[in-house]
C-alpha cells in the first residue's frame, strides 16, 4: 500500500489538518501468536476508512491498538498525532469508542445512558443535558428517553451505543464491527446515521467483515488477512484494479458440472480474466458475459441457468483471500 504519510502533508502545509492515524510497521503479539504484521496505515482527518477481514485477520487487534487499550508491540503509531504509550488518557478523550458488543447498562434508560457516559467524560451538567436532546435526535430516539435500554430493539441499541459514543464531541469515532447482528433495515438506517457523521466532517475508523458495508461506508480501506494488509485503496480503486468489470456465474448441473467447468477453462476465452470452478457452479471473471455465453453456446456448452451480475468487493474479497471457511 501507498506509505505517503498525511502527517508528512501536515508539516509541509499547516493549512492541511493532521493525520487522525499514521502507523508504520505496526505490530501485535499475542505470545506466539501474531495478530498484527507489520503494517502501515493512514487515516486522513474527515475520511471514513474501514478495515475489511476474516475472523481472525487481526482487523480487532488493530483497532485496540489504535484506542489506546491494547499496547503496541512493535512499531510506531500515532494517534490525533499523539504517541498512544506516552498520551494515551489524552488520546481517550478525544476518542469515540462503539464496541463490538453493546455494553450499554441495561436497567437506566436511553437518556440517563448517555449522561453517564458524559459525566464519565468530566462535562458539566447543562452542556451535556444540550447534547443529549441533540443525540437522541440523532439517533432517532427521542421517543425513547425515558425507557429502560433493556426493552429497546437491537438496532436501537446499536444507535444509542453510538450516540453514546458521541457525547464528548470526539475528532476519531472507532466502530467495531458495527453492524454485526442486525437485520437489513436495522443495518441501513445505522448506515443512514453514519452517512450523516461522514457528511459532517467526523473522521471514521471501522472495522467490518460485511463487504457490502465497507462498500457503502468506507472512502478507503484496507484488506487485512493473516495480521498483514494484501490490499489497499477505495472500494470502485480496488475493484478495477484486481476483477473484471462482470461475474458470470453458470450451473452445468451437479452431474455435469465438473467436467463442464473444465471445458470452459479449456476455452482460453479472450475475455475472461479467471474461472472458479465450485461445487455446483463457476464463476467466471469476464470483462463481456454475453460474449462468453455466446461462446460457451458455439462449444455446445450450454449452461441450465446463469446470473450475470456487476463485480464487487465481495468478489475482490474472495479472489485475494480464497474461499475457505475461516474460524
Amino acid at each position: 500500500m501507498s506509505t505517503t504519510s498525511a502527517t508528512d502533508a501536515a508539516t509541509a502545509d499547516p493549512a492541511v489538518p493532521m493525520a487522525a492515524v499514521v502507523a508504520r510497521g505496526l505490530t501485535k503479539h499475542f505470545g506466539d501468536l501474531v495478530a498484527v504484521d507489520g503494517i502501515d496505515i493512514d487515516v486522513a482527518a474527515g475520511e471514513t476508512f474501514a478495515f475489511l477481514g476474516a475472523n481472525g485477520a487481526g482487523k480487532t487487534s488493530a483497532m485496540r491498538m489504535i484506542a489506546t487499550v491494547s499496547p503496541v508491540t512493535a512499531g510506531d503509531l500515532r494517534v490525533l498525532g499523539m504517541d498512544p504509550t506516552a498520551d494515551g488518557p489524552a488520546i481517550r478523550s478525544r476518542l469515540g469508542v462503539v464496541p463490538q458488543e453493546d455494553n450499554l447498562d441495561l436497567e437506566l434508560t436511553v437518556r440517563e445512558n448517555l449522561l453517564v457516559y458524559g459525566l464519565y467524560h468530566g462535562l458539566p451538567r447543562p452542556l451535556i443535558r444540550a447534547r443529549i436532546d441533540e443525540l437522541l435526535a440523532f439517533a432517532q430516539l427521542t421517543d425513547k428517553a425515558d425507557n429502560e435500554v433493556e426493552s429497546l430493539s437491537g438496532g436501537m441499541k446499536r444507535r444509542l451505543t453510538i450516540a453514546r459514543a458521541l457525547v464528548n464531541e470526539p475528532d476519531l469515532v472507532l466502530l467495531d464491527e458495527p453492524t454485526t447482528g442486525l437485520d437489513p433495515q436495522a443495518r441501513h438506517v445505522l448506515w443512514d446515521r453514519l452517512h450523516e457523521l461522514r457528511s459532517r466532517g467526523v473522521t471514521l475508523l471501522l472495522t467490518t467483515h460485511y463487504m457490502d458495508e465497507a462498500e457503502q461506508l468506507a472512502d478507503r480501506l484496507v484488506i487485512m488477512d493473516h495480521g498483514r494488509i494484501i490490499a489497499e485503496g477505495s472500494p470502485r480503486e480496488l475493484i478495477e484494479r484486481h476483477v473484471t468489470r462482470e461475474v458470470l456465474e453458470v450451473r452445468f448441473g451437479s452431474g455435469r458440472q465438473p467436467a463442464a467447468t473444465d471445458a470452459l477453462l479449456a476455452l482460453g476465452l479472450p475475455e475472461v480474466d479467471a474461472v472458479e470452478g465450485l461445487a455446483e457452479r463457476a464463476i467466471v471473471h469476464t470483462r463481456d458475459a454475453q460474449a462468453t455465453l455466446d461462446a460457451l453456446d458455439r462449444h455446445d456448452l450450454r449452461p441450465r441457468g446463469h446470473l450475470t451480475r456487476r463485480a464487487t468487493l465481495e468478489d475482490v474479497f474472495l479472489r485475494l483471500t480464497g474461499r475457505q471457511l475461516v474460524d
